[in-house]
């Protein structure tokens, strides 16, 4: 639905490693990691979109994202402010398949079967026929 830019805070820890722990102030559970800087990066903007798309799913407001600079940041620590756009998941959600169960009669499903009738796409074009989609989605 939108682009986002939310300031993140990338923390080395302690423990001497090349990883970041990344959370975001302004959104509480939103929290990542990358054993190194490229994958927390990475996973920093993986992470954001993921719970943008579920905050925007739920119908919850999105907060406004703080100013960097007034965010305080642990020893060895830093901001940085990551992007993210929910549109790519929205559009990889309304493409996923969804399993759905039904009951014919057994002597509609052996007729049908031995047409070679493939039950998925009957179904899927039936519905859009009735729905009046004319797109492939």
């Amino acid at each position: 639905m939108a682009k986002y830019l939310f300031p993140a805070i990338f923390d080395p820890g302690t423990d001497g490693s090349d990883g970041y722990t990344v959370t975001f102030p302004d959104l509480p559970g939103c929290i990542t990691e990358g054993s190194n800087m490229a994958e927390a990066m990475h996973m920093a903007k993986d992470a954001l979109e993921g719970f943008l798309y579920g905050m925007e799913e739920d119908n919850e407001t999105i907060p406004s994202p703080s100013t960097p600079h007034m965010i305080s940041v642990p020893s060895g620590g830093f901001i940085a402010v990551v992007e993210a756009s929910t549109n790519f998941i929205r559009d990889e959600m309304e493409k996923k398949a969804v399993k759905k169960t039904l009951t014919i009669p057994k002597w509609l499903n052996d007729a049908a079967e031995s047409e070679g009738i493939n039950f998925s796409h009957l179904l899927q074009f039936a519905i859009k026929e009735r729905l009046g989609i004319r797109k492939n989605i």
